[in-house]
């Protein structure tokens, strides 16, 4: 696609995220159009090219694509709801936050209308928006993706279809930010522990980094294989040993003044494992207390 026969895109919503969309869209090419509550946040944009629409409506028929990135998806359902029939022809990218259940109710109010419905996620800051690196998460049907995979590679090289269902990009979004606050919380939790005794936290990153780098993120892939086999061999020490591991850490916090809570919730979840006959399971038998169910 030259620059030339880029395809037309509306963004809707100029908070951070969606004003950086809109620039990543006019830096390839793309014909933009912006609306957002508070005109004058437009302002910028117009400026690099983009066209200010006065209302929602006139947004939305300025483009066959319309991205929409506000403050939560009650917002996109008074939007949608507000336009009526004014999205006939066009597709919908939502790029709101939210969860997979407001996803796909919102995914299904939309299908009753007609209006064809993308669900997407970003695990990106705004400055990553338009890069390479940057990672959009797409639910809904694929034909609607990949009719306009090429417009959307525009503001994101790393774009991936999930399948049809629409709650699965919020799904994945929560839970890699749940891995990302879980780690940050863990290192927080060592730094606090070494910064009783005056080590600096610079003084104790070469070692945090390293134990990441070679035994940390090397166990990842056998942890994940583990779990979709249901099968937890134990390959350095069992389950049972771990857990008088962590007791330590449990009465180490404590005995330094660093709140316990964390290691103390680390430490009922290994003993109801081990009650449940995994004593002699590897670490991630854990799985089978923290997923309460499986189905939907």
């Amino acid at each position: 696609m030259t620059a030339e026969n880029r395809a037309p895109v509306t963004v809707i919503g100029l908070g951070a995220m969606g004003s950086a969309l809109a620039r990543a869209l006019l830096d390839k090419g793309h014909p933009t159009t912006v609306w957002n509550r508070s005109p004058q946040k437009a302002d910028d944009l117009v400026a690099k090219g983009a066209v200010r629409a006065a209302t929602p409506a006139e947004a939305v028929a300025a483009s066959g694509v319309v991205l929409i990135c506000v403050l939560d998806y009650k917002a996109v359902r008074e939007i949608t709801s507000s336009l009526g029939d004014a999205f006939t022809g066009r597709v919908l990218v939502n790029l709101t936050s939210g969860t997979p259940e407001e996803a796909r109710d919102l995914a299904e109010f939309l299908a009753e209308r007609g209006i064809d419905y993308l669900d997407a996620a970003i695990m990106a800051i705004p400055p990553m928006i338009g890069q390479p690196e940057c990672l959009i998460f797409y639910g809904g049907p694929t034909a609607v993706f990949e009719a306009h995979e090429q417009t959307l590679a525009s503001i994101a090289g790393g774009g991936t279809h999930l399948g049809t269902d629409a709650g699965l990009p919020s799904l994945y979004d929560v839970a890699l930010l749940g891995l990302m606050w879980t780690t940050w919380t863990g290192l927080l939790h060592s730094l606090a522990l070494v910064g009783t005794e005056n080590v600096k936290a610079a003084q104790f990153l070469p070692y945090a980094s390293a134990w990441f780098e070679h035994v940390i993120a090397p166990e990842i892939p056998n942890i994940a294989a583990q779990v979709d086999e249901g099968r937890y061999p134990d390959a350095d020490s069992a389950l049972g040993m771990q857990a008088a591991a962590i007791e330590h850490l449990v009465e180490t916090s404590r005995a330094q003044g660093v709140d316990a809570e964390l290691p103390a919730f680390l430490k009922a979840r290994a003993e109801q494992a081990i009650q449940r006959g995994h004593g002699g399971d590897g670490f991630a038998s854990l799985i089978e207390v923290l997923r309460k169910s499986t189905a939907r």
